[in-house]
């Protein structure tokens, strides 16, 4: 996306799609996770446009809703912007299809878009640092074809239900080398391909092209021997291109001839199995310094009602509408929540169940305490998907590091990785997929390290879910979560100073599962109106976004803390485990008697109502808007960045 950020993004989507219906489930939503530089340059605008265009023609044009995700803004990510997308779909248990080359003789056929020579070396580019040559690479970029996509889902769909069908797998990375050398490598066996029956739109492609062009839209498929007829005839149907292209064999050596020329010989497990590398690791240097500084020595800000407000319209922060509007959200009719809230909620058709999806990183978090960072980062998606009404069911990860043969990038990543995993135990959720992408740097300066973790969760009654905005006047507002938080690597701290440092706030795993377990009852009980995440920006943009996410502002008047509170840590610091949920004044007491039975620490805030937004320390108010005011600062913040 960095050197063609239309083709870039859209093809992203495409092998993402393809991803999933080789699996033989159809897709129901897309999510995306963006990375940019600073908004005030004109690349970094152009790169915001190609991206959000690119992701909107391809899955508006397949017909897969795009329902949430989210784009952040920090000057590392100027040189090396991160697209990550994720992609739910829904497929029987016992109708799974798996990327295996099972049963000696039996037929390899070559499905789909017929092979060019874009994105040759396309893998290779994006394991690699860039430099000021990078736009001399835009020929390892792919170039998509929706259409033809929709085409090929529908049928390998229908071929996988004639029975026909042992294996698939989609030509991603390294193209036809990758599959013919991975599928066999899964099930112990080998396969013989013959090169010039591939189909190809470009003329004197020599085998080196052939193997390793990453066209899109195609795919390898495994038949059984003798039903090769069934599955041309599918693919006709589809007119779409169903070429026998090989054999699986049983020597565990993919051969590759042209016009029966053995041109490539190579055992498929060299292939397909990755050394494992053993490498030095160490804490940066500078890391201590940076955690050693206390957010807490700057000068006092005067007026909070200012910072507030600089807060909701910085790029970060702010309304996403502009995006959003661009895709199809609600393509397939299933979606009850739309992007913008802390979870999409897409119903299951067919049953009483639907899904609860968000994606959620920080590389700021993560920059300052890699493990921890990363612990939040999962527990954040997961509480999102909790507030929703969600039960997390799996965990699938994007992480997006500098080059690991620097010691310190590598000790992230590690670290990183067992902060994840750590969060993962203590919420009992799986880790079911996901990928690396390392050497994302430019002229040697890396990005933020930066895990996005996506969450998909399960309600078991579709007409009980929350959204975050506040529904009417009247409702109490309570905080759920511990009081603990911290303004180290905050939003605040890099928007009001462009200072990234201090220390994190802690983390108390057990008390996260708590405090979700006890939202989603909430929820699901059908207590409370309205459930919103407190992260980037504290409690008071946590508010803020309550106050004015719904199609119609509604006010609020919170007291946050004492009358002693550092104000700028009490209204803007940030921590985990921390939830913003208003309840109706004839539920209140069913509410209390379940956060008694939940054993988290919780309090009374506020109450929602009026036409302003006042916070107050103790009896004093420290910001004093009008809602009016607050909504424009937060739904133009972003837009007027991009005109």
């Amino acid at each position: 996306s960095n050197i063609e950020p239309f083709q870039g993004a859209a093809t992203g989507v495409g092998g993402n799609l393809r991803d999933i219906y080789t699996m033989g489930a159809r897709q129901i939503a897309i999510l995306d996770s963006q990375r940019i530089g600073d908004p005030s340059d004109a690349k970094t605008r152009h790169l915001v446009y190609g991206v959000v265009s690119g992701m909107s023609w391809y899955g508006n044009c397949f017909g897969c809703p795009t329902v949430g995700g989210e784009i952040a803004f920090a000057p590392a990510y100027a040189g090396n912007p991160l697209v990550n997308v994720m992609c739910v779909g829904l497929v029987r248990a016992d109708r799974i299809f798996r990327a295996r080359a099972d049963g000696v003789g039996n037929p390899v056929f070559y499905v789909g878009n017929k092979t060019g020579r874009d994105g040759i070396h396309g893998a290779t580019m994006a394991s690699s640092a860039f430099d000021a040559h990078a736009q001399e690479r835009r020929p390892t970029v792919q170039v998509g074809d929706p259409f033809t996509e929709k085409l090929l889902l529908e049928a390998c769909l229908e071929a996988m239900r004639t029975g026909a069908v042992v294996g698939i797998q989609d030509m991603g990375a390294a193209g036809l080398a990758c599959c013919t050398s991975e599928m066999p490598a899964r099930s112990g066996t080998g396969m013989d391909v013959e090169l010039r029956r591939v189909p190809q739109r470009e003329t004197g492609m020599t085998p080196y092209e052939i193997l390793l062009s990453e066209s899109q839209e195609r795919m390898l498929l495994v038949a059984a021997r003798g039903r090769e007829a069934e599955v041309r005839r599918v693919f006709d149907k589809w007119e779409l291109d169903a070429v026998e292209i090989g054999r699986v064999t049983a020597d565990g050596t993919l051969t590759a001839r042209l016009d029966g020329e053995v041109v490539a010989r190579v055992p498929v497990d060299l292939l397909a199995d990755a050394p494992r590398y053993e490498k030095p690791t160490a804490a940066p240097p500078w890391l201590a310094d940076r955690q050693a500084f206390d957010p807490l020595t700057l000068p006092a800000r005067g007026d909070l009602g200012a910072a507030l407000t600089e807060l909701l319209a910085s790029p970060t922060i702010a309304s996403k509408a502009w995006a959003f509007r661009q895709y199809d959200q609600q393509v397939g009719i299933n979606t009850l929540v739309l992007p913008g809230a802390d979870a999409a909620v897409l119903r299951i058709k067919g049953t009483r169940r639907a899904l609860a999806v968000s994606t959620d990183g920080n590389g700021r978090h993560v920059f300052l305490d890699p493990r921890r960072g990363a612990a939040m980062a999962v527990c954040e998606a997961a509480r999102n998907v909790a507030c929703a009404g969600g039960r997390p069911l799996g965990v699938t990860d994007c992480m997006n590091f500098g080059s690991p043969e620097r010691p310190e990038i590598l000790w992230q990543f590690a670290e990183a990785i067992d902060g994840i995993a750590e969060a993962c135990r203590a919420l009992e959720v799986p880790v079911v997929g996901g990928n690396v992408s390392f050497y994302n740097e430019t002229n040697g300066q890396a990005i933020l390290p930066t895990p996005v973790i996506g969450v998909v969760g399960v309600l078991d009654d579709a007409g009980r879910f929350a959204t975050q905005w506040f529904k009417a006047g009247g409702h109490r507002i309570a905080l759920l979560g511990p009081g603990e938080v911290s303004l180290g690597g905050s939003e605040y701290l890099w928007t009001a100073h462009r200072r990234l440092a201090g220390r994190l706030a802690p983390l108390d795993l057990e008390l996260e599962r708590r405090v979700q377990a006890a939202v989603r009852a909430a929820v699901s009980a059908g207590l409370v109106t309205a459930a919103h995440d407190c992260s980037d920006g504290g409690l008071a943009v946590a508010l803020a976004e309550s106050c004015v996410s719904g199609r119609a502002p509604v006010g609020c008047d919170a007291t946050l803390g004492g009358a002693g509170a550092h104000a700028e840590l009490t209204l803007f610091g940030e921590g985990p485990s921390r939830v913003v949920v208003a309840v109706e004044p004839e539920r209140v007491r069913e509410f209390e008697a379940l956060m008694a039975e939940s054993a988290i620490p919780w309090r009374w805030i506020g109450t929602t109502g009026g036409d302003r937004l006042t916070l107050r320390l103790g009896s004093r108010a420290v910001v004093a808007a009008g809602i009016d005011q607050i909504e424009h600062a937060w739904r133009s913040g972003f837009e007027r960045r991009m005109a």
